[in-house]
């Protein structure tokens, strides 16, 4: 099903002056900023949709407030299923077709993968990626297009680090999905254990066409494996949670940060068969209780109930669609009239400790024209078979 929403009512190549009027910037009016993104609302990664769903929701509530600058946002967000053929016929549609001013949050590793190039030659703002993966920092092969979470090796560096502390003698398996961002997770543990360490690593692949991951995590329990990390989104995630606790495996399970969604994924998967898996987190938890007073959170309560009354208020993926819309309002707005394709990537990649509600206590967001990386930071957390507890302290990620 194609969904498509129409919401009325780095580098030195940004560093040069152009003041653009209106008129003169591609999806700008005097009225309306034209936002394009692909989403999956269909197809195995459909898990992730509510992203979608809840930034139409913020664009809704921006426009019945005013809008930006006086303008209102069009937001025009298709379904590209997960499929990077799909993901490139959406984004060629939106950028000559829509001829939106950018392109904001489009999800999937594999989906960007398929049109960056695309969208660089074109030189179409690509901001804040719905992917971590670590090459989205890189502002001298894509200048345009830039990350926003923190990156998957870094989080695997991390989780590496707490591996060898816990478990100093353990022996690391990881299944992981065959594309950018599974295998960003085998480097960040590479670059942490050394790569003579890494041979005795058994690793498994999936694809998202997959039925099952049966036979990959039959084979690393039989492999010995008592430390395994766990690199796959939501429904994989949720699958692979199941399997393990079938198998009566009970191996410190450390798991990607993107499947941490109490609706999305622990619950679907048991949320009793989970308990003791660990991973990390920069944005709150809307399960957590320690955010039921939480200025931020209630703001984020009483926007669901208004403009997103069906949503579910377990799943975090509605807390980041939230939190990522503010940050990109931020940047248009300090474009102000200025809102020229190389105005809008000079805001982007001009972050100063941003704040934004949905992030943890001490974490912001920075960028410069050589840190296409917003954020940086992480805090680990452990699931209680009902939410995730928080614990250490806020640790800071060197990106390579």
């Amino acid at each position: 099903m194609q969904r498509r929403t129409l919401l009325g009512g780095a580098s030195a190549a940004f560093a040069a002056p152009m003041i653009a009027r209106a008129a003169q910037a591609p999806g700008v009016t005097a009225t309306e900023i034209k936002v394009g993104n692909t989403m999956p609302y269909s197809g195995p990664a459909s898990g992730y949709a509510t992203i979608g769903k809840a930034e139409a929701a913020y664009f809704r509530m921006l426009n019945e407030q005013g809008g930006i600058n006086g303008r209102k946002v069009n937001f025009i967000t298709l379904d590209d299923q997960a499929s990077p053929p799909k993901s490139v016929e959406q984004i060629r549609r939106l950028v000559e077709e829509d001829e939106v001013a950018l392109l904001f949050n489009t999800l999937g590793t594999a989906a960007n993968s398929a049109v960056v190039k695309y969208v660089n030659q074109k030189k179409v703002p690509h901001l804040f990626l719905a992917t971590g993966a670590d090459k989205w920092g890189d502002y001298k092969e894509h200048p345009w297009t830039i990350g926003w979470q923190p990156s998957y090796r870094v989080e695997a560096q991390i989780y590496a680090k707490y591996i060898r502390r816990m478990k100093p003698n353990g022996h690391i398996g990881i299944i992981y999905q065959n594309d950018d961002f599974g295998k960003d997770y085998i480097a960040g543990i590479r670059d942490v254990i050394g790569e003579a360490a890494m041979k005795n690593v058994p690793t498994v692949s999936f694809e998202l066409t997959d039925a099952t991951v049966d036979s990959q995590l039959l084979t690393l329990k039989e492999a010995g494996v008592d430390v395994l990390v766990n690199a796959a989104s939501t429904k994989f995630a949720a699958m692979i949670i199941g399997k393990v606790s079938d198998l009566a495996w009970k191996p410190l399970h450390v798991m990607t940060n993107v499947s941490v969604s109490v609706g999305a994924v622990m619950i679907p998967a048991g949320p009793e068969r989970g308990i003791g898996i660990v991973s990390s987190a920069f944005a709150k938890d809307p399960t957590d209780p320690a955010w039921d007073k939480d200025p931020g959170m209630l703001n984020w309560r009483a926007f669901m109930a208004k403009y997103m009354p069906d949503g579910d208020l377990k799943d975090s993926g509605n807390t980041y669609g939230w939190g990522l819309c503010q940050t990109l309002v931020h940047v248009l707005t300090a474009c102000g009239d200025d809102l020229s394709r190389e105005n809008i990537m000079r805001q982007a990649t001009s972050l100063n400790h941003l704040a934004n509600p949905v992030l943890l206590p001490g974490i912001t967001q920075s960028t410069s024209p050589t840190n296409y990386h917003p954020l940086r930071q992480l805090q680990m957390m452990r699931w209680n078979g009902k939410t995730w507890d928080r614990f250490g302290e806020i640790i800071e990620g060197a990106n390579v």
